[in-house]
């Protein structure tokens, strides 16, 4: 899809070839469509999963702790916005029991138990032992790849979902590539993978990749060269000074791709959702300039016709008028 939108836009002389040459690539966080995780939420939920699944099974539980359950994530969320921790802390306790019990009822009653009822016992089994500062933790029940990002944003100190690293092109703002990647690799680990995903796209004429300085220790020894951001000017030409700050401008496009495309809520299922929302967005993107330099260009023309209309009638005007005269 990407691709195709790529070509309909050289196609259609919206982009010139020239603008491929130079890229600038960041990251981002694709937010997954999940609440935000508690620790209270995550016992409740995964005890309710583990319940159903077990009853479609014609497993039959001495207590299910179906209402008491609910009640106690309802109190665990009013004494933690009453600020009464310890209370909040004692009701999650009890969470946490109750899906321990459910595991070893399960475990009691079920020799073998189906794939899918494994699969959900290993789940249960990572959300009920994980600890505050454990790596490698659920934070959904249904999306196991979701990730803990933290981008150092102060409205937004932790992101849950995937990174996602873009390609731009340095003038004219066109997404190249949106690159989807799992668990939270290290930025400068990224462009090696994601420039042989471009070379895909579009072939062996990227020149030049702006980065910024999170970007240091890259792995990536392809042909482009990848300038990293700095503080200072220094040594450095002039011109590729400002190609170099050119690289902020895909600061606003990642914003735009978020707010108005659907990178900002990722509804997709699993790593393959995640790596197809990301595509998708882009390629919209490209769609929406594409409309809107195709419109912008009829609006100029249709300007300049009814200019030519205006100046005609006017001069008519004016020779009539001097005819009469």
């Amino acid at each position: 899809m990407l691709r195709e939108a790529i070509e309909a836009d050289l196609r259609m002389k919206a982009i010139r070839p020239a603008e491929l040459q130079r890229l600038n690539v960041d990251t981002t966080v694709q937010t997954k469509a999940i609440r935000f995780p508690t620790d209270a939420r995550l016992y409740h939920r995964m005890r309710e999963r583990l319940v159903k699944a077990a009853h479609a099974e014609g497993l039959q539980f001495k207590q299910s702790y179906q209402h008491v359950g609910k009640r106690l994530l309802m109190q665990s969320s009013r004494y933690a916005h009453a600020r009464q921790m310890k209370r909040a802390r004692a009701c999650i306790r009890q969470l946490k029991a109750q899906l321990g019990r459910v595991l070893r009822q399960i475990d009691r009653k079920t020799a073998e138990p189906s794939l899918k009822l494994s699969r959900m016992l290993e789940t249960a089994r990572r959300i009920h032992g994980q600890q505050r500062h454990d790596k490698n933790k659920v934070y959904s029940v249904h999306e196991l790849e979701v990730e803990c990002i933290a981008k150092g944003k102060a409205g937004k100190p932790y992101e849950f979902g995937n990174k996602v690293s873009v390609a731009v092109s340095s003038w004219g703002g066109w997404f190249v590539d949106a690159k989807s990647f799992i668990e939270n690799p290290y930025d400068g680990h990224t462009p090696a993978e994601q420039m042989k995903q471009v070379d895909q796209l579009i072939g062996d004429q990227v020149r030049e990749v702006h980065v910024d300085m999170g970007y240091r220790g890259h792995n990536y020894a392809g042909s482009a060269m990848i300038h990293k951001d700095k503080r200072q000017r220094g040594r450095t030409p002039k011109a590729l000074w400002k190609r170099m700050k050119r690289r902020a401008a895909v600061e606003p496009s990642i914003g735009h791709l978020k707010n108005e495309h659907r990178m900002e809520r990722n509804r997709l299922k699993g790593v393959a959702g995640d790596a197809i929302s990301a595509i998708l967005s882009a390629a919209a993107m490209n769609f929406q300039k594409l409309l809107t330099t195709r419109e912008s260009k009829l609006v100029a023309k249709i300007w300049a016709i009814l200019d030519r209309i205006l100046h005609l009638s006017i001069f008519t005007g004016f020779q009539i008028a001097l005819s009469n005269a």
